[in-house]
């Protein structure tokens, strides 16, 4: 996994952060180590860039597949929902740019802003003023952005986006394996449905373990099914037809 784009033209050089900050980003590390599940992950990930984050007021994960499908996870109010939804809307905005482009993007004041026009006009009833949008992984077609609002213009300064990129060095890693762990749990589930399809078999016709998948393979290839949609047919009710 490596990630793609540049720091921000408006990126005018490193700034001091708090001394504690280390220590405060190696809890955040431990915290997201401890979350398992894919939306705990998302949350733990918002709530740390909120909290850490000089400015932001709420927060969302954009994640992109294919880059056409984007769903916004781990939203930390309504606020940062709307204006998700409101880019995907307009296909234009610093969150998408983030996801696809840059590394991070920052918008003083989106009213003012001319790089989406779209966006600028409808996002004025939005109540989102200025944003630091930060790209968290690409992978293939599949990108993942973190998003910081704020309902005040200028909210987010130099060490916003110096937080905000370590913050996210941090973060990208714990999005990746959540993401990367859903696939793995999905994968063990099927193979576990396949096996004990296969002991059904073996138990019914008395053949060896490799016969009973070719028969479920045969049945999956006869019924034009998944391989593991026959499996669990066949588990839940002893008919390969389900």
């Amino acid at each position: 996994m490596t990630g793609r784009g540049r720091p921000s033209s408006q990126n005018t050089g490193a700034v001091a952060v708090q001394q504690d900050l280390a220590v405060r980003l190696a809890e955040m590390a431990r915290d997201l180590q401890r979350a398992v599940e894919r939306p705990d992950v998302m949350t733990r990930t918002v709530r740390a860039a909120v909290a850490l984050v000089p400015g932001a007021e709420d927060g969302s994960v954009s994640l992109v597949q294919g880059r056409r499908r984007i769903t916004s996870e781990g939203v930390s109010s309504d606020l940062p929902r709307t204006f998700d939804h409101l880019q995907v809307a307009t296909g234009q905005g610093p969150c998408l740019d983030s996801a696809f482009e840059h590394l991070t993007v920052r918008v003083d004041d989106l009213s003012a802003d001319e790089r989406w026009p779209d966006l600028a006009v409808r996002a004025a009833d939005t109540g989102v003023r200025s944003c630091l949008c930060l790209q968290l992984f690409v992978e293939g077609d599949d990108l993942g952005a973190l998003n910081l609002v704020s309902r005040r213009p200028r909210a987010f300064d130099d060490e916003s986006e110096q937080v905000g990129l370590l913050l996210a060095s941090h973060a990208a890693i714990a999005v990746a394996d959540a993401l990367h762990l859903q696939g793995v749990r999905r994968a063990l589930a099927n193979r576990d449905l396949i096996g004990q399809a296969k002991g059904v078999l073996m138990e019914r016709h008395k053949v060896t373990s490799q016969q009973a998948f070719d028969l479920l393979v045969r049945a999956s290839q006869d019924a034009n099914r998944k391989l593991v949609d026959v499996a669990e047919a066949l588990t839940a009710t002893g008919d390969v037809g389900g």
